[in-house]
């Protein structure tokens, strides 16, 4: 734990070199980054941190939306950081990152983005499911009742399994001990008084930030750092097309494209995700390895 104006987790994977922070998405945590965090660590300085009111950070009246914890973020780099490092962020942690990066351009070296939440281009795509999820998720009151009604019938176990069906396009590659570790989670999440409600403010603060598209994309293009975009076709919550829209917009940035992989590569492929960022601290984001060495 780290004092940040009350405390903040962060999973200390160790290693030498680049300073790198993994942020995870929406309804995640340094859990999901188990399996990535030490294969990155055999080259790089590598942390996990907690955002406010998911993992082990706690609200203590603290706002978990998006704005908010790319505050976080920033205040996290400049106290214990102490200097330019890279983020890799997915999903919401994308986006994080990408605020981030806008905002305070001194402290990010290099952006790497792991499925990214991004606008989605018209035409593109929307699973069934993850529309009605988050049209629930919008409305006040119901989408409470909806997490909690959900949470109740299915239990830690069902919950993460679902979890992992919805983010990745093959499960069975997930290890049988990374499994076993977000259940542990899951079990323990269940108990937070708060985890429901900060969940959906993060939710809402997430579907806000999207709706303003031009704005958003404005303040991408103000970004000085270089980035890799990392991107599963698979994807049932970012359609790729997004991704591809991103890489056509910034066309300094790198796009990696996973044909056979989901939502979540640091679950699915950490080993695949582990070499794709390594390599391009090695290749075109060379530069911002060496910035992010202290």
């Amino acid at each position: 734990m780290v004092d940040l104006d009350g405390p903040v987790h962060v999973a200390d994977f160790g290693g030498e070199g680049p300073a790198i922070v993994l942020v995870h998405g929406l309804g995640g945590s340094y859990v999901n980054w188990l399996a990535t965090g030490p294969l990155l660590a055999r080259s790089a300085r590598v942390v996990a941190l907690d955002l406010v009111a998911f993992g082990r950070t706690p609200p203590e009246g603290r706002s978990s939306g998006v704005g908010a914890n790319a505050d976080l973020l920033a205040r996290f780099i400049e106290e214990e950081i102490r200097g330019p490092c890279v983020v890799v962020g997915n999903s919401m942690g994308g986006m994080i990152s990408l605020m981030t990066a806008a905002r305070r351009p001194e402290q990010i070296a290099g952006v790497v983005l792991v499925d990214a939440a991004l606008p989605r281009p018209s035409g593109a795509g929307i699973d069934g499911a993850v529309a009605l999820a988050f049209a629930s998720y919008a409305v006040p009151g119901f989408g409470e009742v909806v997490l909690r009604a959900r949470a109740l019938r299915m239990g830690p176990e069902r919950y993460v399994h679902e979890m992992l069906d919805l983010v990745c396009a093959h499960p069975s590659r997930v290890p049988p001990d990374l499994v076993v570790a977000h259940v542990a989670f899951a079990r323990e999440r269940f108990q937070m008084p708060y985890a429901d409600r900060m969940f959906l403010d993060a939710a809402r603060s997430l579907m806000i930030t999207l709706a303003g598209k031009r704005r958003f994309l404005a303040s991408v293009d103000t970004i000085t750092a270089p980035a890799l975009i990392i991107q599963g076709a698979r994807d049932r919550l970012v359609p790729v097309e997004a991704a591809r829209a991103l890489a056509r917009r910034r066309p300094d940035w790198e796009l990696e494209v996973y044909d056979d992989v989901g939502h979540a590569p640091q679950i699915e492929v950490p080993e695949r995700l582990a070499s794709s960022i390594l390599g391009w601290l090695e290749g075109a984001g060379k530069a911002a390895a060496f910035a992010a060495t202290v």
